[in-house]
């Protein structure tokens, strides 16, 4: 079984700046890939930015500049680091883990963080 916690989150002004970081553990091989998706109100959950063990990070064109992504391999760990907040950046954000466990494939998800960013 694999866990995935996230931390981080909360209520901040627009322009502001929050950190979220996410971290899995339990019975994994490898990570394949680690990423953050978010759902607004009324809206489809949509990817904010991945990293791929070994590959580039990819970002929303809507994050591009703002958002910085970064992983810790040695711990599981990935941080998203969200600058210039805008109102629109409310959301749920979630956490997502492409994981081998053995040779088998999965895909697990963390419980989601509020991100709230208004005046």
């Amino acid at each position: 079984q694999v866990h995935v916690v996230e931390s981080g989150g909360g209520l901040v002004q627009p322009g502001g700046s929050l950190s979220l970081s996410c971290t899995a553990s339990g019975s994994i091989s490898s990570i394949v890939l680690m990423g953050w998706y978010r759902q607004a109100p009324g809206k489809q959950r949509e990817l904010v930015a991945e990293i791929p063990s070994g590959g580039n990070t990819h970002y929303a064109d809507s994050v591009k500049g703002r958002f910085t992504l970064s992983r810790d391999g040695a711990k599981n760990t990935m941080y998203l680091q969200m600058n210039s907040l805008e109102a629109e950046d409310t959301a749920v954000y979630y956490c997502h883990v492409g994981h081998l466990s053995g040779s088998a494939y999965g895909s697990s998800w963390g419980q989601g963080t509020q991100v709230t960013v208004s005046s």
